[in-house]
């Protein structure tokens, strides 16, 4: 009688536990006392004789299992997953693929409870099982981090994923093994799979459903950019191939027709090289007009490098009309489009990302009192999560710092803005990041630092910690006489341009009231020192005169003296307070060195003679005709804000931050809001 000699047809070793069961006993074995055994079959092997526990012998070591004797066990890696489907097959009457192990061959024999190898109490197979012999290995305790990973991973897609359904999921054996469903065995080890994979289609469905509004609408924002600056290349190349060839297209420049057809593609490769496409760089800030003007330097660099290096003439005035063209029409085109979105987020509340702020009460009041101040931002609190249950006016509360990630998941919101708190240290951090990454939420960590600009922070790691670097505001040195030059210019041009419309404006002021068409005021400038500041008269003559009697009804705050319905001023002066008129002769101020057009508000000596010690840092820098308080807001704003924006331009002054505010100045002197 030819027994399994455990391989296979092919001479490779067949495994103890793949080899077939229905082989009939040997004949120097007895024959078991529970029962006849399965008619023998030609070629068949051996087996075990039935216990009357079919999974405590096994479980237990004092039976062989997968072909090894009973006994210690040999140093085999441990594989629980594997090891519980194995035991739970022997149990179940089935191979290691879950088929039965009756031979096609054998009559189907019906399931008698007589019949029946085991009577007892239905047995549940659980995994993780020692895998060596000896007492059964109880479940581990998962910590408690992983449980809620797992937990709120599943609830994405169907049912917690706790350990009673691991348990559920684990095969059961009935009492009778022939009363076990061929299709019940399954493997232990395919359940948290099969979970893992329900999470993950319904974490990527609510991903996708939280994130689809913000999505839409940044992709538009894009392909507007895109479209503007391909129409804007397109339309310098062609103004100055039109302004060197008037003629028309001949021979000689037709190769310049070709080049102002390929300007809109190289200018949009040099925007992309420089990341100005990147979404953090785009919507507020001004890091999106600085690679702007760093792609125009770098495509007006590489042209000459290029003609150079091939010997290639190119016609200059071609050249000088087309590249500064076409960068200063893409900072105004992008200055336009943003404004469209900061005004669709401020009145409609369009185009806003939901935002869950972690921290305490009185931090997390202040922050969302400032975002709902500036809109324009695009960041909407839409709840919180606090140390402890508290209250915080006008924010829902979603939860404690322990359930930041179902907070997130209930508020529907796509960033997280977490304030500095000593409960949130580095390691915990760390976890909400991992836990947020998995419904790609955006992770933003708000330092405490006061108006201090991204350009002068740098992060650099010292022994794998991430320390913030920060860079001393630039208030002297060559861009400082840069700054200079650029004012004085400016100044030059800006007061040519407008001497029609000055000489107009002093008829103006000398035919409605007596006095001086010019007001002459002692201010204040930079490192102190005194000046004498020109203006337009909008008040009487009598105006210093009759403060006093006013100083009651006094609209603002602190030092400044602002009423709205001013009976000093006049009917002319009015108009040209409304549109910031009255501030041109100040152009004088700036060419003679004393002012600049873009900084500080010029302060009187009264005001600063009660400055506190943080306000008189206003005074580092040179006053301007316009600045942040100008275009943010203007006579609206209170004290302490206009003060916050002063030293805000201080800390982080730059060439195009001045650009960017007197692209803002006109928008805000055309609308009229906030003067008086």
């Amino acid at each position: 009688m030819a027994i399994d000699g455990g391989r296979t047809r092919d001479g490779f070793h067949r495994p103890a536990h793949l080899r077939r069961d229905d082989r009939p006993l040997r004949a120097d074995r007895p024959e078991s006392p529970d029962g006849p055994q399965p008619p023998a079959r030609e070629g068949g092997g051996g087996r075990t004789p039935p216990v009357a526990n079919p999974v405590a012998p096994i479980l237990h070591g004092s039976v062989p299992v997968y072909g090894r004797p009973a006994g210690p066990a040999r140093g085999r890696r441990p594989r629980p997953a594997r090891d519980a489907v194995r035991r739970a097959n022997v149990v179940n009457g089935t191979d290691a693929r879950g088929r039965s192990g009756r031979s096609p061959d054998t009559p189907e024999q019906p399931d008698t409870p007589e019949k029946s190898a085991y009577t007892g109490p239905a047995l549940v197979v659980m995994a993780p099982v020692s895998p060596a012999p000896g007492a059964v290995v109880p479940p581990a305790d998962v910590d408690p981090h992983l449980a809620a990973q797992i937990e709120d991973a599943v609830r994405g897609g169907g049912t917690p994923y706790t350990r009673t359904t691991a348990r559920a999921a684990a095969p059961a054996v009935a009492a009778p093994p022939q009363a076990v469903p061929k299709a019940a065995p399954r493997s232990v080890a395919a359940a948290p799979a099969r979970a893992g994979k329900r999470a993950e289609e319904g974490a990527g469905a609510g991903r996708s459903a939280r994130h689809y509004a913000r999505w839409a609408w940044e992709g538009r924002y894009l392909r507007t950019l895109l479209l503007l600056d391909l129409g804007i290349g397109l339309l310098a190349g062609g103004i100055a191939f039109e302004a060197r060839f008037s003629q028309g297209l001949t021979t000689y420049n037709s190769r310049y027709a070709l080049l102002s057809a390929l300007l809109p593609l190289a200018f949009v490769a040099s925007l992309a090289a420089n990341r100005a496409y990147e979404k953090r760089h785009l919507f507020v800030g001004t890091d999106e007009y600085q690679r702007v003007l760093r792609a125009g330097l770098a495509l007006t660099a590489a042209t000459v490098f290029v003609a150079y290096a091939t010997e290639t003439r190119i016609a200059r005035g071609w050249f000088v009309v087309a590249l500064p063209l076409v960068t200063f029409a893409c900072l105004l085109a992008r200055f336009v489009l943003r404004q469209a979105l900061h005004r669709a987020r401020k009145r409609r509340g369009a185009c806003m990302r939901r935002v869950v702020v972690v921290g305490h009460e009185l931090a997390v009041e202040a922050m969302a009192r400032q975002l709902c101040r500036e809109r324009y931002h695009g960041l909407k609190v839409v709840g919180a999560c606090l140390p402890a249950p508290g209250t915080v006016a006008d924010v829902p509360i979603l939860g404690t710092f322990d359930e930041i990630a179902g907070a997130v998941r209930r508020a529907r919101a796509d960033t997280v803005l977490v304030l500095s708190c000593p409960e949130l240290d580095g390691h915990a951090l760390r976890r909400l990041a991992w836990h947020l990454e998995r419904d790609d939420i955006d992770l933003i960590v708000a330092s405490t630092l006061i108006d201090v600009a991204g350009s002068r922070t740098t992060i650099r790691p010292v022994d794998g910690l991430p320390m913030l670097h920060v860079e001393h505001p630039t208030l002297s040195g060559a861009r400082r006489l840069v700054k200079a030059l650029v004012d004085r210019v400016g100044a030059v041009v800006l007061l040519v341009l407008t001497t029609p419309l000055l000489a107009l404006l002093a008829l103006a002021v000398r035919m409605d009231s007596t006095g001086p068409v010019l007001f002459r005021q002692v201010r204040v400038g930079k490192d102190g020192h005194e000046f004498v500041i020109f203006k337009f008269r909008t008040m009487h003559i009598d105006a210093e005169a009759r403060l006093a009697e006013l100083r009651h009804l006094n609209e603002v705050d602190g030092a400044l003296f602002k009423l709205r319905n001013d009976p000093r001023v006049t009917r002319v002066g009015r108009l040209l307070r409304k549109f910031s008129l009255d501030e041109l002769p100040q152009l004088l101020n700036v060419i003679g060195g004393s002012m600049s057009l873009v900084g500080p508000r010029p302060p009187l000596p009264e005001e600063v003679a009660v400055y506190p010690d943080d306000a008189r840092r206003r005074l580092a820098v040179r006053p301007g005709m316009t600045g942040l308080w100008q275009v943010s807001g203007r006579s609206d704003l209170s004290w302490d804000e206009a003060v916050r924006l002063d030293l805000q331009y201080v800390e982080n002054w730059s060439l195009s931050l001045d650009l960017v505010i007197l692209l803002r100045t006109l928008s805000a002197v055309t609308r009229g809001a906030g003067a008086y």
